[in-house]
């Protein structure tokens, strides 16, 4: 690991906003590094409230996307809400569903099947809607460089709005609306929504249209909260404003379906992370092992006792999904170290019977084990499917889209991609692909990196620091928990290895004379010989509260040691 300490800000903004904030001068850096510069920028900050959303009718299309929904309510038409198959399409379909019915009974959802289909806008699923009388599909996260479905559904006389949150390729699908802050001639202010955010600007625009308040949109942000968590977006702006209030009612007041996925978990209050961890996969499994169906009957269900059946359910199948990832990470592994892969810049690997469902699961643990831009490929029909994991600050966006000759299509973001081939196109992508990433990518990217927000003391960890750092939350992309570098820490005799196979480290640790904290280094384990006979270290990690029993004790979670 290499530790890369963030550069100080200037000296001056450090004292004007400690003052102004009275606060400490490792708060006060803490907020520049992210943004935060002034008292107004503060406020915001650590008050955020829903007043902070912007108006939704700044983003491009959205009066005609909110005029063609009316219409279809006015002349009885049959609408169809269509979703992706993952996290955030199935919350997005399930919110503007949900939300629409409220108060019209016309409407069906659509989730392609991730095996039969593939991702985005399918053909089957726009002859779903011919053959059923709808006129109108509504496609979230989804449809940006749909150009000839949108044609074929046109053709049907159908009427698309696309609700998308992807990077638009050089023409943009002949829809009614085209509602995505990524667009070249869209200003709209915040351009980092996930898909389901976008989809909660359509509802936002529709309910102020029906006089009804964002008081009104509270009940849905369980919802949008899960989609940001799962999607990774930046938590900043409006994806922070939308993840606070959305937690709060996963907190306080969840639809059942999530009530359901959460009713067995200890913890008290659930944080992004835990919807991350928790609440995400097991959406996600639905899609991954039998259909994205399930996810939206969880999720638009009202009646506690049937959510706790569909959880159930669901349960199963997030088991079934470690079973599978466990078994091809180990195969990928071992492709690896037999074809050689582990000298180049990138990981490539391939094998016709791997579950298409959990290869996107299986690049990011490839690169917990090789730190390299990883495709994962497995076949699909007649041609060859693929998810890509990147590594930090590079962008297999970018690279994919160097090697689009030998590509059939593909879509995605800067750390996560999709993409189908023809089998006969592999090795001449896998090699392109390699040079690519072997012409662009800076050395330092391939060594794994821990960002240090700031270097600190024992001494300088006190109540009302810890008070503050809560403050920061939700973390996030952008918004990460901040991680502390301490150099010449002793442990106090106490260090000791834990788990199956002593993978984690547990150390009571103290600098100087200062007060001591209890650690855990997950993954640490084989560092325990640092920590021995009281010699000096330094450490990176992040502060925090451990509830046992009843009491809450500061702890370090450590992320890695050196001498």
């Amino acid at each position: 690991m290499r530790w890369t300490l963030k550069s100080k800000p200037e000296k001056e903004k450090v004292q004007k906003l400690q003052n102004e904030l009275q606060v400490d001068e490792i708060i006060a850096t803490l907020l520049i590094q992210r943004g935060v510069e002034t008292y107004d920028q503060a406020k915001t900050f650590f008050r955020p409230t829903l007043d902070d959303l912007h108006n939704p009718y700044l983003m491009k299309d959205m009066d005609k996307a909110v005029s063609r929904i009316e219409k279809a309510i006015e002349n009885e038409e049959n609408i169809l809400i269509f979703g992706d198959y993952d996290v955030d399409g199935t919350t997005a379909v399930s919110l503007v569903s949900s939300y629409l019915k409220s108060y019209y009974p016309n409407i069906a959802t659509y989730i392609p099947d991730r095996y039969d289909e593939g991702y985005g806008i399918s053909y089957k699923g726009i002859d779903y809607a011919d053959d059923n009388g709808i006129s109108l599909i509504i496609a979230l996260d989804c449809g940006i460089k749909s150009i000839d479905h949108i044609a074929y559904a046109n053709a049907k006389n159908i009427d698309f709005i696309i609700c998308d949150h992807h990077r638009p390729g050089d023409e943009l699908p002949n829809a009614v609306a085209v509602l995505d802050p990524k667009r070249e001639d869209c200003s709209y202010p915040y351009d980092e929504l996930c898909g389901c955010g976008v989809g909660f600007k359509l509802i936002q625009a529709l309910a102020q249209n029906r006089n009804q308040t964002i008081e009104d949109l509270i009940p849905y942000l369980d919802l949008v909260a899960t989609a940001i968590a799962a999607d990774i977006v930046p938590i900043t702006g409006e994806n922070r404003v939308l993840a606070k209030f959305g937690l709060e009612v996963i907190n306080s007041d969840p639809r059942p379906g999530i009530k359901a996925l959460v009713q067995n978990v200890k913890k008290k209050i659930l944080t992004i992370t835990d919807v991350v961890f928790i609440i995400a996969p097991r959406i996600n499994a639905a899609g991954r092992i039998k259909h994205g169906n399930e996810a939206v009957a969880l999720l638009t269900e009202y009646d506690l006792e049937q959510a706790e059946i569909f959880a159930s359910e669901i349960e199963q199948h997030n088991s079934d999904r470690k079973d599978l990832d466990k078994k091809i990470t180990v195969e990928a592994l071992s492709q690896i170290e037999t074809n050689g892969e582990k000298e180049k810049f990138t990981t490539v690997v391939y094998q016709e019977d791997w579950h298409k469902g959990v290869i996107g699961i299986v690049a990011s643990r490839l690169i917990e084990t090789h730190y390299r831009p990883t495709i994962v490929f497995t076949k699909s029909g007649d041609k060859l499917a693929a998810s890509a994991r990147s590594v930090k600050d590079f962008d297999v966006y970018n690279a994919l889209e160097a090697c689009a000759e030998h590509l059939e299509q593909f879509g995605g973001h800067m750390y996560a991609a999709g993409m189908t081939l023809k089998e006969e196109n592999y090795l001449a992508f896998k090699e392109a692909f390699e040079k690519t990433v072997q012409e662009t990518i800076h050395p330092d990217l391939l060594i794994p990196e821990i960002s240090v927000d700031a270097e600190i003391n024992f001494s300088d960890i006190n109540p009302k620091l810890i008070r503050l750092l809560s403050q920061f939350e939700p973390f996030g992309p952008q918004n990460m928990t901040p991680v502390f570098m301490t150099k010449n820490i002793k442990d106090t005799g106490y260090a000791k290895p834990l788990g199956q196979n002593d993978e984690h480290l547990k150390l009571f640790v103290k600098q100087n004379n200062s007060e001591g904290f209890g650690a855990i280094g997950f993954g640490l384990g084989n560092k325990i010989e640092l920590t021995k006979n009281q010699k000096p270290f330094e450490a990176v990690y992040c502060i925090d509260e451990n509830e046992y029993n009843g009491t809450v004790t500061v702890q370090l979670r450590m992320k890695d040691l050196k001498e």
